[in-house]
């Protein structure tokens, strides 16, 4: 039958579209479908990340960060420069065209791969069948599926008394698209998506205030990184307040007034325009009819096993509307290790060494547990960390602001965390992702030849103090 497939994929994010591309390659007739449309109109699939998230954010965190080193770095290498200004609109543009490349790159290899692809949404009925609704709004196709992968991702959560109007008070979308730089520009959420896109309107000018309803700063994030990340932070220029819920907002004379309750009570301010970045929540509306056999848990995510297999059978699910970190990178290794598994071949999915970052100037990264984390576990550690500051690499690029910090068993060596806060951290911890996916010690790292002088050695002797034999720091 010209509609049946091995493999109906519903989501063409980071999970969606790698999983039918993998499935393809393993011999499966695969289709994707997704909804996702580019500015010009035609289809541009790729998800969140790589239409209004991941792609889009990094390419104006890149070009906010030059424009802040042209006024703000470049004198302290004998680089005179006056007045230089910011062409907003040119800056949406590159950011934009970054944009369509990738996801006219993906719709290249769903042809290169055999994918079907269908421009629309789609709806998993029962028997594995998958109603699809064209974008252009032509009549709907009924496609059939021997396995059927959802990858919906997910969507921003809105608070009560505060309604995105897409101008004024917007969600991270909107965000990336002002036309101007704020002159003052409100954050709710001083989370991943809140400091990154706070930090590019910032660097332009913008004045930010971050308000946070938790009383810690970046919580998962290991102690020690979050309270130097929240210093430097502090002398960027951005205003973090901790501790502070948002209990309305309102648009009045083209501003927007937020009342906000802290520790000294009810108060309100003013901006113009608020940015509510509180988190995300999986996105299944319209996705299952009542007999898709799919159930939901109670935090409204798909309920899948230990291999992503939802309570139907023949039918998985990835990425943002299942368990665990919503991250890209986890999605995409999600939806490969499915496609495997649908094609009866081992596959592994593996939490413990997914690796976190935030791209604020400085970069956050991390992998495994923090200090906090092992302590309430009641496991013995030893902790090595190492400055940027003495860092050759880092001092020569002026980027001196950062440590590198690791912790392994007290008694086996085997690394159990490694946390980075500096330049090119999430490069960085790659190596330390690989090190702890082969249950390696702080030992192997500390005796592998590092290149001279590279931020890399950072790395090194955060190893070497482990184990208290650091070169060029003090130890204990």
């Amino acid at each position: 039958m010209a509609n049946a497939f091995d493999v109906i994929v519903i989501g063409g994010g980071p999970g969606g579209y790698v999983a039918a591309i993998r499935a393809a390659q393993l011999g499966l007739k695969t289709a994707c479908i997704d909804r996702f449309t580019g500015k010009d109109g035609k289809a541009a699939p790729g998800g969140t990340c790589l239409n209004i998230g991941c792609i889009p954010s990094k390419a104006l965190l890149d070009s906010s960060k030059h424009f802040h080193h042209v006024n703000h770095e470049f004198a302290d290498h004998g680089i005179a420069v006056k007045d230089a200004q910011i062409d907003v609109g040119k800056m949406l543009a590159r950011k934009d065209d970054i944009v369509k490349k990738l996801t006219g790159g993906v719709t290249q290899l769903f042809k290169g791969n055999k994918v079907e692809f269908h421009h629309g949404t789609g709806r998993l009925l029962a028997g594995r069948q998958v109603e699809v609704q064209p974008a252009d709004g032509s009549g709907t196709v009924t496609l059939e599926a021997k396995n059927v992968i959802l990858a919906s991702g997910s969507v921003p959560i809105e608070i009560p008394n505060v309604e995105f109007n897409g101008d004024t008070i917007v969600d991270n979308v909107g965000a990336l698209d002002f036309t101007d730089v704020p002159g003052k520009l409100g954050v709710i959420g001083a989370g991943v998506i809140g400091l990154e896109l706070g930090s590019v309107w910032s660097r332009l000018g913008s004045d930010v205030i971050l308000l946070e309803a938790l009383e810690d700063f970046l919580p998962a994030a290991d102690a020690t990184i979050a309270k130097q990340a929240a210093r430097e932070f502090k002398k960027q220029g951005l205003d973090i307040r901790l501790g502070t819920r948002v209990k309305s907002a309102a648009v009045k004379k083209k501003k927007v007034e937020v009342t906000i309750e802290g520790e000294d009570g009810e108060s309100t301010l003013t901006f113009d325009r608020l940015l509510v970045a509180v988190g995300r929540k999986p996105y299944t509306e319209g996705l299952l009819a009542d007999d898709s056999g799919v159930e939901l848990t109670e935090r409204g995510q798909i309920r899948v096993d230990e291999e992503s297999r939802t309570t139907a059978e023949g039918v998985w699910a990835v990425g943002d509307c299942v368990r665990g970190p919503m991250l890209a990178h986890k999605a995409s290794e999600e939806g490969i290790a499915v496609a495997e598994l649908i094609a009866g071949k081992p596959a592994h999915i593996h939490f413990d060494t997914v690796p976190w970052v935030i791209y604020t100037d400085p970069e956050i990264a991390w992998v495994g547990k923090t200090e906090q984390e092992l302590k309430e576990a009641g496991v013995e550690f030893r902790t090595g960390t190492f400055p940027y500051a003495a860092n050759g690499r880092a001092l020569a690029g002026g980027q001196q602001a950062g440590v590198v910090k690791m912790m392994a068993d007290a008694e086996s060596d085997e690394i159990l965390g490694v946390h980075i806060f500096g330049a090119s951290a999430s490069e960085l911890i790659a190596e330390c992702v690989v090190a702890m996916e082969f249950r390696g010690a702080s030992e192997d790292i500390a005796r592998i030849v590092h290149a001279h002088p590279t931020l890399s050695e950072a790395v090194h002797e955060a190893a070497l103090h482990v184990d208290g034999r650091a070169i060029h720091r003090g130890n204990r």
